[in-house]
């Protein structure tokens, strides 16, 4: 079964990787009203959080700049952003290593257990197949999201064409 969870988060992240090379980095910093956010902030949560909690999970996770986590916590936004972010090439080619690690992660490792919970909100989890299945479905949420923001640049750029 562990090894399961490993594939599927193998699929997961490689799903969200080609989509991503879909999407043009012009369309990165856009930002829809219905969204508090962007695509590159989606991206580069998804980053942090693999960051934040996988060292719970896996031992050695690939350390992202320092940068990212100021930048792409929950809580933060674009506008409050005083330096250059990250290029799209930059955020894939972590989300690329981070692959690499969820690749090299031994199944055992899952079956291992907190020795208290690991608490985020209302939830807690025991065991660290728990925390590490979380963090893929958090990951294929803002999948989703990315994905509705993408489809609404395209619908207001096919509006702006009509338009003219």
């Amino acid at each position: 079964m562990s090894r399961l969870i490993i594939d599927h988060a193998q699929t997961v992240r490689s799903i969200v990787l080609q989509q991503l090379q879909a999407i043009p980095e012009s369309w990165f910093d856009l930002r829809g009203e219905a969204f508090p956010n962007t695509i590159r902030w989606n991206v580069g949560h998804l980053a942090v959080a693999f960051e934040q909690f996988m060292p719970a999970c896996i031992p050695n996770p690939r350390p992202l700049p320092a940068s990212y986590a100021d930048r792409f916590r929950t809580g933060t936004k674009p506008s409050d952003w005083t330096t250059p972010p990250p290029s799209k090439e930059d955020l894939l080619r972590h989300l690329g290593l981070q692959l690499e690690t969820i690749a090299e992660t031994d199944p055992g490792l899952l079956d291992g257990r907190f020795d208290s919970p690991v608490e985020m909100g209302p939830l807690a989890f025991t065991t660290v197949g728990e925390l590490f299945q979380f963090v893929f479905f958090h990951e294929a949420l803002h999948l989703g999201i990315i994905s509705a923001m993408a489809k609404v640049v395209q619908a207001e750029a096919d509006d702006r064409r009509k338009a003219v």
